[in-house]
């Protein structure tokens, strides 16, 4: 498996891609936070803001549903959210019985519901859109320079770089896992499903030791070569006028988008 296997960064040489890493960050920072704030159906303010995102994907020289075809991922998530149908006081639209309990979805618990699940997938497209014209490495220096701090951007980086050791790792345990279990007649390899259930925990546990002692290695090594605790860059991230104008533009459109979602119904 290959480093850049988790790093979905598209290599272009649009507007998007050339602005400085903080404007990015912020812009979508400031998009997620104000999607969330939009009321409950805020359809207008909704349909402007994704066309905002197909606008910042074209600017990016990528595909029209770049983002929108990959954010559907987070949809099953919005599950999560589906009890406010339930429990939101409103006028009823549905009702049937379970047992001694009556279920009843509300007009009021449905259109939270609907919200919840479009700020779902539009906040998810910007982080997407983030990653995909932000070089990870990129992305931590913005983060360090917004005094985010040093601790957390040190975890996300070393996450970031030895993701792929342990997938890796996973990978060689299982391999060896195959070649140690003998094949029936059937082509199924392995006993029963508590010595598959027995086998899997000694390899959560080989794995775990594994990366404890691979992380004091690794830990040692870069104290040696003078590590202490900094993020290094060869970019110095220096913020041009373009970058400026761009981030004054974006909050703009994005004031704008909140605006119109609190304009009283026509």
């Amino acid at each position: 498996m290959h480093a850049n296997t988790f790093d979905r960064f598209e290599h272009r040489h649009s507007l998007i891609h050339r602005l400085d890493p903080r404007v990015k960050t912020v812009i979508t920072l400031l998009f997620i936070v104000a999607n969330v704030l939009l009321p409950d159906g805020a359809w207008l303010a909704f349909l402007a803001a994704w066309a905002f995102l197909l606008l910042l994907t074209v600017l990016a020289d990528l595909p029209l549903f770049y983002a929108a075809k990959r954010s559907f991922i987070v949809l099953p998530f919005t599950l999560a959210a589906i009890t406010v149908m339930f429990t939101l006081p409103g006028q009823p639209l549905l009702s049937w019985q379970m047992g001694s309990r009556q279920m009843m979805i509300t007009d009021a618990g449905l259109l939270r519901f609907v919200s919840i699940v479009i700020r779902s997938w539009l906040s998810i497209q910007m982080a997407i859109l983030l990653t995909a014209v932000t070089q990870l490495p990129d992305l931590l220096h913005a983060l360090q320079h917004l005094r985010v701090p040093r601790i957390l951007v040190a975890i996300i980086s070393f996450m970031y770089r030895y993701l792929f050791v342990l997938a890796d790792e996973a990978m060689r345990l299982l391999r060896a896992r195959e070649a140690r279990s003998a094949r029936g007649w059937a082509g199924k390899s392995g006993g029963t499903i508590w010595w598959r259930a027995r086998v899997a925990g000694h390899m959560v546990g080989q794995l775990m030791l594994r990366s404890l002692e691979r992380s004091d290695r690794v830990y040692n090594a870069m104290l040696a070569r003078g590590y202490d605790g900094r993020l290094l860059t060869l970019n110095p991230h220096r913020m041009q006028p373009g970058d400026w104008l761009a981030g004054v533009l974006a909050a703009a459109v994005i004031a704008g988008i909140q605006l119109l979602g609190r304009l009283p119904p026509i």
